[in-house]
């Protein structure tokens, strides 16, 4: 838990994007024992997928109608396709402010996987197995494949965005639209855990496409409302198979 009340917005809403034509794209190739996940596109340009779509648009009525203690004046988001189009379908479905700015940031990026980059589980044990061995030996938290990072690196960006949203956005309502690594790596700088702690939640179960994570500010500071709630119009919907199936996640 972050303490220190004035320095934090109000309230903190974490969301991972709708369900992308890569997160199918990684089911299928999966399902079918691939070595490679069928994309032909820079995972900063892949799309969300028509049930992405109305994820998105689900959650910004969801918000419009109360259901989410109140609506951000500032909604901030990864650059992805995905992540982008989500905060906007959301925010044109009455999930914001009327006034709410939406501004991309960097920071807020996918996990870069480096040479792992569209590879399955399957495929980096048959192409790259030196990397799939330090991986087993390092863990998912430390593991840096070349050219990509590890989920420190993603906390280190992390750490450097919660400077600017305390400084800019400090008692306003305030939405974060990311990535299933940012939203785990975020818990973790805002509720002060270790790795085992963050480790155990993401073996329990994907964070699913649309959900709200929810903070608000009271008098010790940033404190945990709610993880992973999805909006009752998605609860049919499949949520998509665990990244850990499937190393480059492009969640």
């Amino acid at each position: 838990m972050i303490s220190g009340a004035s320095r934090w917005p109000r309230r903190l809403w974490l969301i991972r994007h709708g369900q992308s034509a890569g997160n199918v794209a990684r089911d299928a190739a999966h399902a079918a024992g691939a070595e490679r996940i069928a994309l032909d596109q820079r995972d900063v340009d892949v799309p969300l997928s028509p049930l992405g779509e109305r994820q998105a648009i689900a959650l910004g009525r969801w918000f419009a109608a109360g259901e989410g203690n109140g609506r951000p004046a500032v909604i901030l988001c990864s650059p992805y396709a995905r992540a982008h189009a989500t905060a906007r379908l959301l925010r044109d479905a009455g999930g914001a402010l009327p006034d709410a700015m939406l501004c991309s940031d960097e920071r807020l990026r996918e996990k870069e996987f480096g040479i792992l980059d569209g590879l399955t589980t399957a495929g980096i044990a048959a192409q790259i197995p030196e990397q799939a061995e330090f991986r087993r030996l390092l863990g998912k938290f430390y593991h840096r494949p070349p050219g990509g990072e590890s989920w420190c690196d993603v906390i280190l960006r992390l750490r450097s965005l919660l400077d600017t949203v305390s400084l800019h956005y400090a008692g306003k309502p305030v939405m974060i639209v990311a990535h299933q690594v940012v939203v785990l790596c975020m818990r973790y700088i805002l509720e002060g855990m270790s790795e085992a702690e963050i480790l155990a939640i993401d073996r329990e179960g994907d964070v699913a496409n649309c959900s709200v994570t929810e903070y608000a500010c009271g008098a010790r500071g940033l404190e945990l409302v709610r993880y992973n709630v999805v909006t009752p119009m998605e609860t049919d919907a499949a949520v998509t198979a665990a990244p850990d199936a499937m190393v480059a996640a492009r969640g």
